[in-house]
Formats: structure tokens, C-alpha cells, sequence
């Protein structure tokens, strides 16, 4: 049970495991790039709906530093209604296949779905983000623990086509902690290993600017869970409230969102612009460290 009061964090996991890989968190933050195949995600919609596009942006997250690659086919921006399972299919398949090949890093899967989980697995990827941590019970989990891979577990309140309509929580912190420990709990019950298990708190989905706010305030008591904690504060509305800029003018404010995300103690970073985080990521391990 999580108290709602500031807590250091505790000795989180000093790796985490995804499949064919086992990435260190004790030296720096890790940037995950965000590579969406689909028409309409809010921030690169339609960029790189091309295969080979996709695979290019992905080589090149890789050479600025990124330490995962996610591949998403379905958008989960406010108001979004379901992709149907065979067109997720067809969008993340056959770049995953190729990257698997192709990258020396780990390949993630942004969905929710089973099969499409399943045969992103069977393609190669290392690891599932799964945005409703599990709602739709312990199925996928019991795929990723078959495969050996990774499973990051998000907080949602709704779904991505309702979660922005009025959200409310007594203490936003309290709520999302207690409902992240839960699904850890059944992923590890499922038999995903624990070192395999990073948590993500969900900013923007069925959030206000204030929750989102205060997460990134108080994430260190997220942290105390013991597990790595990813956070995606890329480009995201909450962003455009403080600063009034639109998608495309919110760098600075995604790179200090992201560098108080770290200092509270996130493992993983989600963003769409990796070479600026891995290089905000790497000052700030050089200052805790004291050495370059």
C-alpha cells in the first residue's frame, strides 16, 4: 500500500529484462523511441506509415542513442477509437520482422491486443507495452512470460477514447501506485519474471495537466515500488497547457519533463526525440555521478 507522502526511492532493479536483452538502469536513464505506423497518432501520424520509412527513423533512433525501439500500429491519443486487429497486423509486422533483424537493440510492441502481441512476439520483439496494464486480464501476460520478454504495465483511467472526459481521482499518486502494484502482481502471477516487469503511470491518459502535474511531482513514490519506471512525457498535451505552443513547439518542454522525470527517479524515458533526451539523460547521470 502506497502512503500519499514524498518517499526516497527504493533500490529499484538494477536491470531490466526483455528477451534477448538485459539493459542496465543504474548508470543512466534509458530513452525508449517512439515509432508510430499509423496515420493519425497526434504527434507523427502518418510520417511513417511507409515500411521503410519506419525502419529508417528506427536505425536512426538507434545511432542518436535510443536503448528500445516501440513500434505502435494503433494511435492511442485522446479520442481514438479502436484499429482493428488485422490492420495493427499489417502496419507492425513487417517492420518489427526487419528490425529485429537488423537493430542490436531491443524491439518493443505498443498494444494491448493478444494475437497482435502474440505475432509481434513470434517477429522477434523483445518486449509488450501494454496501455491498460492488464485489464483485459492475465492472457498476455502468460504470452510475454512464454517468449522470455519484457512487459511494461501503464496506468489508464477510461479508455483512449473516453480517459479525457472529466478524470478524477481523491490522490492521483495513491491511485495509480496501488493500480500498478496490482497489475505487477498478476503479471508476476502469470509468470512474467519480476526483473521483466517496468511500470509506466500513464501521462495524458485519463489525466488532467494536474495529475499529470503532480505524478511528475511526487514520482518518487512510484519509484519506491521497486520496479523501473518508464515515463512518456513526449510532445503531450499537458505541455501545450503551460506553454500555449502547439505539437510541434513543445521540445524544451518535453526535455525538462523528462529531465524531472529522471531526477525523481525514472528508468526509461518514451520520447520522440531521442538524440535530445539521451543527451539531457547523460548530463544528468554525470552530475550524479560527479564524473564524466
Amino acid at each position: 500500500m502506497l502512503t500519499p507522502g514524498a518517499l526516497p526511492p527504493a533500490a529499484a532493479a538494477a536491470v531490466f529484462r526483455c528477451r534477448r536483452f538485459t539493459l542496465p538502469l543504474a548508470r543512466e536513464a534509458l530513452v525508449v523511441g517512439v515509432l508510430n505506423v499509423t496515420p493519425d497518432s497526434f504527434s507523427d501520424g502518418g510520417r511513417y506509415l511507409d515500411p521503410g520509412a519506419a525502419c529508417d527513423r528506427a536505425h536512426a533512433m538507434a545511432q542518436e542513442g535510443a536503448a528500445i525501439v516501440e513500434v505502435g500500429g494503433e494511435s492511442s491519443r485522446p479520442g481514438a477509437r479502436p484499429v482493428p486487429e488485422a490492420e495493427e497486423l499489417r502496419r507492425v509486422l513487417p517492420v518489427i520482422r526487419r528490425l529485429a533483424r537488423e537493430l542490436p537493440i531491443p524491439i518493443a510492441v505498443d498494444t494491448w491486443k493478444l494475437r497482435v502481441a502474440e505475432a509481434a512476439l513470434d517477429a522477434g520483439a523483445d518486449l509488450v507495452n501494454d496501455i491498460t496494464a492488464l485489464r483485459h486480464g492475465p492472457a498476455l501476460a502468460e504470452a510475454a512470460a512464454r517468449a522470455g520478454a519484457g512487459l511494461v504495465l501503464m496506468h489508464m483511467q477510461g479508455t483512449p477514447e473516453t480517459m479525457q472526459r472529466d478524470p478524477a481521482y481523491g490522490d492521483v499518486v495513491r491511485e495509480v501506485g496501488e493500480a500498478l502494484e496490482s497489475a505487477a502482481a498478476r503479471a508476476e502471477a502469470a509468470g512474467v519474471a519480476p526483473e521483466a516487469i517496468a511500470v509506466d503511470p500513464g501521462i495524458g491518459f485519463g489525466k488532467t495537466a494536474g495529475h499529470t502535474l503532480e505524478l511528475l511531482r511526487r514520482l518518487e513514490v512510484l519509484c519506491a515500488l521497486g520496479r523501473p519506471v518508464m515515463v512518456g512525457v513526449s510532445r503531450k498535451a499537458f505541455l501545450g497547457t503551460i506553454l500555449g505552443d502547439p505539437v510541434e513547439d513543445r521540445l524544451e518542454g518535453t526535455l525538462a519533463a523528462g529531465a524531472a522525470a529522471i531526477l525523481k527517479g525514472a528508468a526509461l524515458l518514451r520520447t520522440h526525440d531521442v538524440r535530445p533526451m539521451v543527451r539531457v539523460a547523460r548530463v544528468l547521470a554525470a552530475i550524479a555521478r560527479g564524473a564524466p
